[in-house]
């Protein structure tokens, strides 16, 4: 029966070590998935921070630079739109960066404090379950001992009662011997009967010790490792309602820039944006009219349209018997030429169609007067202060501001003639836009205009490539002195000499400066080659010359001047 019962317990204390044992790797695997989940956390942190800084570089490099053909592309709404997603792009970066730092601050902080209660907590009822199993150990070892030290001394008195009686039985033992047999005896009695007592002692103070262990003890414990591990799965739980809080409170800012993003997409207006660019590149010229019919059958002599080539080229011969046209074109013509190829533009932007002139010039009025009310404004401002210098000599002297207020007047009064001279011009431009109802004209119709009405004309400003070119900003008397200039210089020119013939592959009108009508298949007289510019100069008499494209004329140079044949077209 005792052996049974020391079995027995044997048995349970060594399940409760086993016990104690399974519990420690599960808390530990439990501290260690913690950990894990948090570093987790951690890393989806990062990647928030790293996500919302990454969008902000995004939206940074494409947005428009200051003063550049980018801003100025701002006016078309796809553009407005682009920058108004880049803007909700950066915000929609800081709400990642609201993320990243709600999730430190709310899990991963809070998780990893947590931890390191969990990990103390544990390590203090793992010490008390080994604290209380070392007890009860120690409880039934001084069992064991009680019980082995009694069980001795009973086995001690047994033979010293056998040996009493074996004396007190054989009749040559002395007296005195058998006596000695039987305090012995008693002697050994006594210290079994004491020994019971402390093993019944021991056993009743075991069973006390090992009823509260298994009772109340071991399953207390039991219960606060319990209460532990399913804190630490509520904390889970709560961390990952956590994780997902944190997402959803900033889903109605991030429904904001995405509707502000499909708001910008709907305010996209193709109809406008084509319209800017109309309004940006129209030149204001007016379209060509209709090319008359000319009837070949007739035998007669047909009537000639006012518009046809025939008739510039009768014009232009009349014209160039009543005065010297032979010479006066061609300086004109060349430093035209010149200034397109060096690429400088006139002061008056006069080297544009009449639309985009008109824009430039009222953009440039814009700047000075910009500058004007700057200059204004730093005048009102040193007056007042002198003003001040004059009510209190103490604060400075009046005069030392007179050198500046005269300095920003004279700045006001040249940009103000600067204006004036752009606002001229502009009055000029809007005053000679082309009409519908007139027909493009040929030089030889041209009526005599001022000078200064020649000079703003924009056909009267086209070079014989077509381009636009310098215009020249004189008054009426200088351009007459120049002109007499050039007509003087040129009376004394030396007629070029014939170098070939070429004949007209096509019809050219001949409405610019310098240039010469010609029908198709007329043979004109070669004075001069193309240049590499397009143009041959050429003679109709010796009062008619001018210039026709090269790609237009077949020509026949003499062999005595090239020793070729050639035929450009």
């Amino acid at each position: 029966m005792d052996q049974t019962r020391s079995d027995s317990t044997s048995f349970h204390a060594k399940l409760v070590r086993d016990q104690f044992d399974n519990l420690e790797k599960h808390t530990q695997w439990g501290i260690e998935f913690v950990e894990r989940y948090n570093k987790f956390v951690k890393d989806r942190t990062d990647i928030e921070t790293s996500y919302a800084k990454q969008l902000r570089n995004l939206s940074k490099k494409y947005q428009p630079k200051r003063n550049s053909k980018e801003e100025e592309d701002q006016r078309y709404t796809s553009c407005q739109a682009f920058v108004t997603v880049l803007n909700e792009m950066n915000d929609y970066a800081g709400q990642h960066e609201v993320i990243a730092e709600n999730m430190s601050g709310l899990i991963y902080a809070e998780l990893s404090r947590y931890i390191q209660e969990l990990k103390q907590e544990r390590k203090l009822h793992f010490q008390e379950g080994r604290r209380a199993q070392q007890h009860i150990e120690s409880c039934w070892k001084q069992l064991e001992a009680s019980k082995r030290r009694f069980e001795r001394d009973c086995k001690e008195a047994e033979r010293a009662q056998f040996h009493f009686e074996k004396m007190d039985n054989d009749i040559n033992v002395t007296k005195a011997d058998v006596e000695k047999a039987r305090q012995q005896a008693q002697t050994r009695h006594q210290m079994a009967s004491d020994s019971k007592g402390e093993y019944s002692s021991a056993l009743q103070n075991f069973n006390k010790e090992q009823h509260e262990h298994y009772y109340t003890n071991i399953p207390n414990i039991f219960r606060k490792i319990q209460d532990l591990d399913e804190r630490r799965i509520v904390k889970i739980g709560e961390s990952v309602k956590t994780f997902s809080e944190v997402d959803r409170q900033v889903i109605p800012i991030i429904g904001k820039c995405l509707d502000g993003i499909t708001k910008a997409a709907e305010s996209i207006d193709e109809k406008h944006d084509t319209q800017l660019v109309v309004e940006a590149f129209k030149s204001g010229f007016e379209q060509p009219g209709d090319v008359d019919f000319e009837d070949f059958s007739l035998p007669m002599k047909r009537t000639v349209s006012e518009s046809s080539l025939s008739n510039s080229r009768s014009d232009g011969k009349q014209e160039s018997k009543s005065g010297k046209s032979k010479g006066k074109l061609w300086p004109f013509i060349k430093k035209n030429k010149l200034s397109l190829k060096l690429g400088s533009g006139p002061e008056d932007f006069s080297h544009l169609p009449p639309e985009q002139r008109r824009k430039k010039l009222q953009q440039k009025i814009d700047e000075i007067t910009k500058e004007i009310q700057k200059e204004s404004d730093q005048r009102d401002g040193l007056t007042k202060m002198k003003d001040v210098y004059i009510k209190n000599p103490q604060m400075g002297r009046p005069e030392s501001v007179d050198p500046r207020l005269a300095e920003i007047e004279q700045t006001i009064e040249k940009l103000r003639q600067e204006s004036q001279k752009f606002e001229a011009w502009l009055a000029e431009v809007e005053g000679r836009l082309p009409v519908k109802t007139d027909p493009p004209r040929r030089p030889s119709e041209m009526p005599e205009l001022p000078s200064t009405a020649v000079n703003n004309c924009a056909q009267d400003r086209e070079s014989p490539d077509g381009s636009y070119t310098e215009e020249q900003n004189q008054d009426p008397q200088s351009k007459v002195a120049a002109q007499s200039e050039f007509d003087d210089e040129f009376d004394d020119e030396e007629i070029l000499a014939a170098i070939g013939t070429c004949k007209a592959m096509y019809a050219f009108e001949g409405q610019n400066e310098g240039t010469i009508a010609m029908a198709e298949g007329e043979t004109l007289r070669v004075i001069e080659e193309d240049k590499g510019d397009g143009w041959t100069r050429v003679r109709r008499s010796e009062d008619e010359e001018g210039y026709v494209p090269t790609s237009y004329v077949e020509v026949y140079l003499d062999r005595n001047t090239k020793g070729i044949i050639c035929t450009c077209l």
